[in-house]
């Protein structure tokens, strides 16, 4: 690849992650379909990508650009977030579970996955495994506190004595 192309790459990745802050999707989309000659970059095309068809609600094709992409540059954690994102929406917690604990086996210290994996075991049923994942993603980092309540997916475990002893604020 030459020098040329090379520039010209990353500043239409740049301008397509730039489509993306500004909820401007389609037009990341169209950005991205100009890279006619990834090589290296085919990586990051595709997750900027899956994460486009996310923002539009197209989770089936992003989950093929986001697990290619996670082919591609499989040690990048936000791949995989996005991929349970997608997952959890088309009805397959299994898939979603399992995406980030590829995470998981990346960087364990992240208390986003934690916090994302307790809320996917609540929809699975699995009060143990919430509680474990919350305690755990609380422990890293405590301000997920404040999302507890108004988050739906703890709604199966809401009433259970350990999550509401895990999730007690004791003054």
């Amino acid at each position: 690849m030459s020098l040329h192309n090379r520039i010209r790459y990353q500043r239409l990745l740049r301008e397509a992650e730039g489509y993306l802050e500004l909820g401007l999707p389609q037009l990341a989309i169209q950005t991205l379909e100009k890279i006619d000659e990834p090589g290296t970059f085919r990586g990051i095309q595709l997750y900027l990508l899956g994460e486009a068809f996310r923002a539009q609600g197209r989770f089936a094709e992003a989950i093929e650009a986001l697990e290619a992409s996670a082919d591609k540059k499989p040690s990048k954690i936000d791949i995989y977030l996005a991929l349970g994102w997608c997952y959890k929406r088309t009805g397959r917690l299994d898939r979603a579970i399992e995406a980030l604990e590829k995470a998981l086996a990346i960087d364990a210290k992240q208390a986003i996955l934690h916090y994302n994996l307790a809320c996917y075991w609540s929809l699975n049923g699995d009060k143990r495994r919430t509680c474990d994942y919350l305690s755990e993603a609380l422990r890293l980092d405590p301000d997920y506190r404040d999302l507890i309540a108004g988050e739906s997916d703890f709604d199966p475990v809401r009433e259970d004595p350990e999550f509401q002893s895990l999730t007690s604020v004791t003054v």
